[in-house]
């Protein structure tokens, strides 16, 4: 029997996917303390920033560089709450106290990511940026990943080049690889997972708004694992809708990278 969607319904006009989407990657980082929020694409920068001025205060903001934004709402130079040189943010990140959210260019069911190329490694059909920081990353700290746009060519069966590491390949590996391995939530244009499950198969946990179980399914290149109710991603509150549109992102760049 296909699984549901739990209140499947049309979009609210209050909010918009980008702004659905902002807050589930801002729940991300719920409950996390003192780490630093690093992260990769617009929507999960406005989490990030959103996060700290709601649920999650104690969050460390970059600006990509070397400093720590004081202020969510002006994270340009001017108020900075102290300095990070690349050196210290590495340090950060190797002892576990950085979350990530990333990017994916291909995703399998345990996590495993790749960022380097598609095709054979060899003679690869398209060159991406290479394994970057991907493989400490995911055995470091914890780790969220965000697609902008939810396709069989990002959700795989099988990633052609592993960069970051999944959770079949860190229990493989064992000792302190499985140990400080930990892949939160993948957040997409559609829905949120998680790998909640006795395997760490990627689990659905939400769709969004106006978004059917079947709409993910089909756009995914394997079977994640599927409750027999999946819930409506949560919409933000009036205050965070505020958050969003006045202080956080006037200028609406969330809508260019998830278009309604």
């Amino acid at each position: 029997m296909t699984a549901t969607a739990t209140g499947d319904r049309a979009a609210a006009p209050s909010a918009t996917r980008a702004e659905v989407c902002v807050v589930a990657c801002a729940e991300a980082w719920r409950g996390d303390g003192e780490v630093l929020a690093a992260t990769a694409g617009t929507v999960p920068a406005l989490g990030a920033r959103l996060a700290r001025l709601t649920f999650s205060p104690g969050l460390l903001l970059t600006d990509g560089e070397a400093m720590l934004p004081a202020s969510p709402e002006d994270p340009d130079p001017g108020h900075i709450e102290g300095w990070l040189p690349y050196r210290k943010h590495l340090s950060l990140a190797a002892r576990g106290k950085r979350h990530m959210m990333m990017g994916a260019s291909q995703l399998d069911r345990y996590g495993n990511q790749n960022i380097s190329c598609v095709g054979e490694w060899a003679r690869p059909r398209r060159q991406l940026l290479g394994s970057r920081g991907a493989p400490s990353n995911t055995v470091n700290h914890p780790v969220s990943y965000w697609v902008p746009r939810h396709s069989a060519r990002v959700f795989v069966e099988r990633v052609d080049t592993v960069s970051g590491v999944g959770y079949d390949r860190a229990a493989e590996a064992g000792g302190s690889v499985a140990r400080f391995h930990e892949l939160r939530r993948v957040v997409t244009d559609l829905a949120v997972f998680d790998f909640a499950t006795p395997d760490h198969r990627m689990r659905l946990v939400s769709v969004h708004p106006g978004v059917r179980v079947a709409n993910v399914l089909e756009r995914t290149g394997f079977t994640p694992a599927v409750p027999d109710h999946v819930p409506v991603t949560r919409e933000p509150t009036g205050e965070e809708l505020r958050l969003i549109r006045e202080v956080l992102d006037p200028r609406g760049t969330r809508e260019r990278e998830v278009p309604g």
